[in-house]
């Protein structure tokens, strides 16, 4: 006999008989009926009744009808004529006590009654701790639920409150009754992946819980070295500028969560879905309304610490997060992406979706489930969910591209509010995820079906200014502060400059002072000007003019190098062609743009057309470039330094010409270089002697088979850096880096009145020679030279010394472009600026060099022949000394200059000898 009783509500008392006669469960045998029922006062005693709660109550009958009610229930008479009616008069008698029965039985227990007391509460919760305790220490897992301990096997119709619970909120939640026991994950066995990979055990649903519990603990608790709360600042000020992006340090994630930092980068488009979610709970846990402003929050992870050269990317990354670094060479507009999409049917109107568009393919409704059209279907415009969508085009930077290499470039895809944070010629550090899409184009190019691959963008950094110094570490910072206390640095760095070159101190002096740079300025915030100093070197074939631009293409923290015959105005500007996806038109970086904070190197700048040269004027003097074509008008920026490098008019240089006949370019271009370098081809015998013994022994030296100690090189002596001790080429990278960045000189203690009078008197001469014209951008050009000397030495307020260093380097720029009949005077009318910084035995040398020329030049004349040893009188060297104010001779014959130009002193005869 199996009897099943149903218990309606929790007010029992107030139930009449019949309403229990209708709750009465029947079971009928194949032989004989049998009819039970009781009341709901004995069936709780029982235990074994379970709620139905899907049923509805008859109403309630008058109270004052008796427990037995009036009249019959349908159907009463034949129950009654089949079985026994167990509820009547005497039912009351079931309930009577009997202390007979009321007890235990005896059999199976051992401890007496009297010796056992009852608990009180504070003793049962200790005596339940110390076997928690004892649980634990023995490694016993498993959930103990409140209440008595029971097998589940036995009572399978039964479950407890806790566990109906729990089952209630997991089915609230979408989950399985069968997935209930893996809910709960602990730290030991989230690592273990029970033979899944990655990808497939964070999409479970058990992992992904304690991922979002685990990310959502961290983004509450997490706290830095001083106790402040990280995130909860991070989100304070998200929700202050209506942001909907929470930048998270994966640094900081993996020394919390190293379980979630190993998990990211292996599967990233599942992980960052449930850090989205996560992130948004708390989020709006601390601002409740704040999804009325942004509907997602958007996790970005930054600092990834592998950075991967776009040139590397390989299948080995596909859908991984990686780091990547370029320069911005092109961006589409901000366009409207479809991201849960609606359709209506044009026949019956109904709404089909949603369909959630994913990047590879459109998805489209079949057919419409409420009319089986085919169709046509309409895009709700009101219910569907858009996402703003840019795409970019990043390129290796061109100082790490390999020589003989194309520059490599990638495909960026900007969602959300990472639109619109980079513009072309910007660069970047790009963290995503490498990702392939389907391009049926490519399988119809090649024939056999390949993937373009895409960054989908989680998080953007544009380099700034602060990016390249945050590069140097302390120990680099301690010797570039320790390297400014010398009190010869400019020497050092001066002669530091293209070591392998020799000689040409001029034009490495205004290189040295195009690398370090000036300081911008805006006054007022309308008219801008420039800091940067712009270098032409031009002069005789053979003189190492492309070789000074490699050099600087080396040494420069961001160059661009470029031809003039491989470069045209677009190429070095900024050019708008059809973007072959969108098919709208789209700004493509030039040189001058990727070149931007930087140095942009321009070699044959002769060789370039009228019309291409034109187009840098802009860039040159107000360093932005403005386009106006297709529709697009834009202007973009162009601040860098650039340096050029041509050759004369048929060839060589003529001295007899002024620089305007011996070069090829305008008035207009010529006045936006600061420094004219002309560099002439002459012919002198000890220094073509002391030239060829520095090659020979350069190339000896750097021979790939040459071993240390192998050969004995002789030591080459080079003039004006005999005695000054280079800079290591990496330490002197990193100084100007610095310096650069770090040191911004003022102009408070400059002497005015020099600068103005010098311009005077240039402006007086240029007029009267007819050489390159002075105008006010020289003023300017000086101002930058002196900042740039100012910040070589890492001062913070530019002395008489750099703007006396500035007219030396302006007035040799300028006396070098004039005919040789007028530079003799000119020399001689400036010879007070001339002379700073320049080392007596330097000038004496000099002196002493035109009298050998002057004597080597009357024996060709008077006899035809040259004798191999000159002899100058000592009277006639001390004559002309008298007249830049050196009396004193005797220290410039013991130099080592004196002796590495074969000159030697007799004392006796009084007389100076050179040997050739």
């Amino acid at each position: 006999i199996g009897f099943k009783f149903l218990l309606e509500r929790s007010h029992y008392a107030a139930r009449s008989v019949s309403e229990i006669k209708s709750d009465v469960c029947f079971r009928q045998d194949s032989s004989e009926s049998y009819h039970m029922a009781t009341s709901p006062s004995r069936a709780s005693r029982r235990g074994d009744l379970t709620s139905s709660p899907g049923r509805d109550l008859p109403p309630f009958e008058d109270e004052s009808e008796g427990l037995l009610g009036e009249g019959p229930l349908p159907g009463e008479e034949e129950e009654d004529a089949d079985g026994e009616d167990l509820i009547g008069d005497g039912m009351e008698r079931d309930y009577r006590v009997i202390p007979a029965l009321d007890q235990y039985e005896a059999e199976g227990l051992d401890l007496d009654d009297e010796d056992l007391s009852e608990l009180s509460p504070g003793a049962r919760a200790a005596a339940e701790e110390a076997m928690r305790r004892r649980d634990r220490e023995q490694g016993i897992s498993g959930r103990l639920r409140r209440g008595l301990l029971y097998d589940s096997e036995d009572e399978d119709d039964e479950r407890p409150a806790a566990r109906r619970r729990r089952l209630a909120e997991r089915a609230a939640e979408g989950v399985a009754d069968g997935e209930e026991e893996e809910m709960i994950e602990s730290i030991e066995n989230l690592e273990d992946m029970k033979g899944h990979t990655v990808r497939e055990w964070v999409s479970m649903a058990a992992p992904r819980l304690e991922i979002y519990n685990r990310f959502k603990n961290f983004l509450r608790t997490h706290v830095d070295e001083n106790g402040h709360n990280v995130f909860k600042e991070k989100i304070s000020d998200m929700c202050k500028e209506n942001k909907e992006s929470l930048v998270v340090n994966y640094e900081d994630l993996a020394a919390r969560e190293h379980v979630l930092a190993y998990f990211l980068p292996e599967a990233p488009t599942e992980m960052l879905k449930v850090f989205d979610e996560a992130a948004k709970e708390v989020v709006l846990a601390m601002y409740p309304k704040y999804d009325r402003i942004a509907h997602e929050i958007h996790v970005r992870i930054c600092n990834l610490p592998l950075v991967e050269e776009i040139r590397s990317l390989r299948q080995l990354h596909l859908n991984q997060l990686i780091r990547t670094s370029g320069v911005v060479s092109s961006c589409t507009g901000v366009l409207p992406q479809l991201g849960m999409v609606k359709y209506n049917c044009n026949k019956c109107n109904f709404v089909l979706g949603p369909f959630f568009q994913s990047q590879n393919q459109e998805v489209k409704p079949g057919s419409c489930p409420e009319c089986q059209s085919q169709g046509p279907f309409e895009i709700n415009m009101e219910e569907t969910v858009y996402q703003n969508y840019q795409r970019i085009t990043i390129q290796e930077s061109p100082g790490k591209v390999a020589a003989g290499r194309l520059p490599r470039s990638k495909d960026a895809i900007l969602l959300a509010d990472l639109v619109d944070n980079c513009k072309p010629g910007d660069e970047i550090e790009l963290t995503g995820i490498y990702h392939n899409n389907y391009d049926g184009s490519l399988n119809m190019a090649n024939g056999f079906p390949v993937f373009a691959t895409v960054i989908l963008a989680n998080h953007i950094t544009c380099r700034d200014e602060g990016v390249a110094v945050a590069e140097l570490t302390d120990e680099d910072v301690k010797a570039i502060v320790a390297l400014s206390k010398d009190e010869r640095i400019g020497e050092r760095i001066f002669a530091s400059m293209a070591p392998s070159i020799y000689g040409h101190e001029d034009i490495k002096r205004a290189l040295a002072l195009s690398l370090f740079g000036g300081e911008p300025k805006n006054p007022g915030g309308k008219h801008k000007v420039r800091g940067d100093i712009n270098v032409l070197l031009c002069g005789d074939p053979g003189t190492a003019k492309s070789q000074f631009l490699k050099y600087v293409e080396k040494v420069a923290s961001r160059a661009v190098f470029t031809t003039g015959q491989g470069a045209s105005a677009v190429g070095l500007t900024a050019y708008v062609q059809r973007h072959p996806v969108s098919r709208e038109w789209t700004l493509e970086a030039g040189a001058l743009v990727l070149a931007d904070r930087g140095v942009c190197l321009i070699d044959e700048f002769d060789k370039m057309n009228d019309a291409d040269r034109t187009s840098i004027h802009e860039a040159m003097e107000q360093q932005s470039i403005s386009i106006s074509k297709a529709g697009i008008v834009t202007s973009l920026q162009a601040r860098c330094t650039v340096i050029a490098a041509s050759n004369p008019i048929g060839g060589r240089y003529d001295p007899s010409l002024t620089f305007a006949e011996n070069v090829d370019l305008t008035e207009p271009i010529v006045s936006r270089f600061d420094v004219l370098c002309v560099v002439r081809d002459t012919v002198d015998p000890v220094q073509d002697e002391m030239l060829a013994r520095f090659v020979v022994g350069s190339h000896i030296k750097h021979h790939p088979s040459h071993k240390d100690g192998g050969v004995a090189l002789e030591e080459v002596v080079l003039p004006n850096s005999s005695d000054v001790p280079p800079i290591p080429q990496e330490l002197l990278r990193k100084y100007i880096i610095y310096a650069k960045e770090r040191v911004h000189p003022k102009l408070n203690q400059m002497d005015q009145d020099k600068v103005a009078r010098i311009y005077s008197d240039l402006r007086k001469e240029s007029m009267a020679t007819g050489s390159i014209p002075i105008t006010v951008r020289h003023i300017e050009s000086m101002i930058r030279m002196a900042e740039a000397h100012a910040k070589m030495h890492l001062r913070d307020y530019v002395l008489e010394d750099d703007v006396n260093m500035a007219i030396r380097v302006m007035l040799e720029s300028f006396i070098d472009t004039q005919k040789f009949s007028v530079m003799r005077s000119m020399r001689k009318t400036f010879a007070r600026y001339l002379a700073f910084r320049r080392d007596n035995n330097e000038l004496l040398l000099f002196i002493l060099k035109q009298l050998v020329a002057e004597q080597v030049a009357y024996q060709r004349n008077r006899y035809g022949v040259q004798n191999d040893t000159i002899e100058i009188p000592e009277k006639d060297l001390h004559d002309k000394a008298r007249q830049i104010n050196i009396h004193n001779l005797s220290a410039f014959y013991d130099s080592d200059l004196f002796r590495s130009n074969k000159f030697s002193h007799d004392g006796k005869k009084k007389l100076i000898l050179q040997q050739f």
